[in-house]
């Protein structure tokens, strides 16, 4: 046998390692990701003691590089949400819409939340402004969980500062900055073409309200009755967005200076706000600032600790991602696997079908997005610098990928489910479908960019 097929053979068994400890032993996914790593380094030849090395310098690397910046922007996030800035969001942009594009409204309001709030919370918030909306228009629950996971989905898929964007410049190799700007780019034309398909789907009658809807479900009602009751005093529309906006000016700065001036010419105040440890400090202060008047002193300590709490494990997971990747990289599985499927190095589009297809993989059989797209992204930054193609579309293929199919094994999917009264099958013509239509929406604008626009 030799080595590419050793190889090969050896990354198959490492990702059904992580499969069957996340799937069947219910494992956490740091743990199943470390015992992977260990396997694919003493099974592919590296020594025992220098796989545990790498293991841990890997960790050390994407935590130096992922640690705070993820830190800050769950606490942002948190902030936001508890101190009502997302909610104030949320109703004014839905408001501003008239009546026949307030599904566009919703949409549009969850890729905006969700660029610093997880999707959970987004949904959770959103979900009772989206009952509102389907009674006024006259719409089954579909298409309000629908459009409200097109747009949360993709901001939390690829608009850094949610983990998954967020790592990808630095496993990859590129600057945060273009992140930011093709996430916005991609997302924007997503939402929109996500939407107008996923309602003409749903226009054809594939709902069904005696089996997609959970009748003994009484959470519709709840919501209801809660929001009615939300008179709280909160935060102006403009003050809310502060905490939002601060972070993605910071961080364009850098990336705008560098393209006007030249990278070796970046006034030193760009290059600071565009650091990412800074850029999401200054919406982190914002976030407390905002927090001070509207919860107070004493729940702002309980919102960051609950903030915390939910850091942690995306810290881990993020982590163990690049103690996987960095073990992956010591191999270069991906060149041998190119090699081995008989793509050229030159043919951006099977390079960027590979990305997708290992993405779509781990996202479907595991169902973490976080998982999917970190695993994704290591083993194709093996071969990303001997493409003829800028690391942002790679970075969009595998985060698509990674975002494409989620089902019963998906958090996300309950949640979305649960909170619209949905049965399983309403939830896979909901939830399911929407998400698949929105990867493969960021799929497309990756390949169409890949050939008019290489960047190389």
């Amino acid at each position: 046998m030799d080595l590419g097929t050793k190889l090969i053979i050896n990354l198959v068994i490492a990702i059904a390692i992580i499969l069957v400890c996340i799937m069947l032993f219910k494992v956490n996914a740091t743990i199943a990701l470390i015992l992977a790593s260990i396997y694919m380094g003493v099974a592919s030849g590296i020594e025992v003691l220098e796989t545990i090395t790498l293991i841990g310098d890997g960790f050390g690397s994407m935590m130096a590089s992922m640690g705070l910046p993820i830190g800050l922007g769950v606490i942002l996030g948190q902030l936001l949400s508890d101190s009502g800035g997302a909610n104030v969001i949320a109703e004014t942009i839905v408001r501003k819409f008239p009546a026949e594009k307030s599904l566009y409204a919703l949409a549009f309001t969850g890729f905006i939340l969700s660029i610093p709030v997880f999707f959970d919370v987004t949904f959770i918030i959103l979900i009772p402004i989206g009952i509102a909306i389907a009674r006024q228009i006259n719409k089954p629950m579909a298409y309000i969980t629908g459009v409200l996971t097109a747009g949360a989905t993709t901001a939390h898929c690829i608009v850094p500062p949610t983990p998954n964007p967020l790592a990808a410049p630095d496993i990859l190799g590129f600057d945060l900055g273009e992140m930011v700007i093709a996430g916005l780019i991609f997302g924007i034309i997503t939402v929109l073409g996500t939407v107008f398909i996923y309602t003409k789907i749903h226009d054809r009658g594939i709902w069904n309200n005696e089996k997609d809807i959970n009748h003994s479900s009484t959470v519709v009602e709840e919501l209801e009755a809660a929001a009615a009751k939300n008179d709280e005093q909160r935060p102006g529309f403009w003050v809310s967005l502060i905490p939002i906006f601060f972070p993605i000016i910071c961080i364009l700065s850098g990336t705008v200076a560098s393209a006007v001036v030249g990278e070796e010419n970046v006034p030193l105040i760009c290059q600071v706000l565009g650091t990412k440890i800074v850029a999401l400090l200054t919406g982190a202060l914002a976030a407390y600032i905002v927090g001070y008047k509207y919860i107070g002193k004493e729940k702002i300590e309980d919102s960051c600790g609950e903030a915390l709490k939910a850091a942690g494990v995306v810290l881990l997971i993020t982590g163990a991602g690049g103690s996987f990747g960095t073990v992956i990289k010591a191999t270069d599985i991906g060149t041998v696997l190119v090699d081995k499927l008989g793509i050229d190095n030159s043919s951006k589009i099977a390079i960027l079908f590979l990305a997708f297809f290992i993405g779509f993989i781990f996202r479907v059989a595991q169902g973490s997005g976080t998982v999917a797209g970190i695993t994704s992204m290591t083993i194709m930054a093996t071969i990303s610098g001997t493409v003829a193609l800028h690391p942002v579309y790679i970075a969009m293929a595998c985060l698509s990928g990674g975002n494409s199919v989620g089902h019963v094994n998906d958090s996300g999917f309950w949640v979305a489910t649960n909170l619209s009264g949905l049965s399983v099958t309403g939830g896979l013509k909901t939830y399911t479908l929407a998400s698949f239509i929105s990867a493969v929406f960021i799929f497309l604008i990756a390949l169409a960019g890949a050939v008019i626009l290489p960047m190389a």
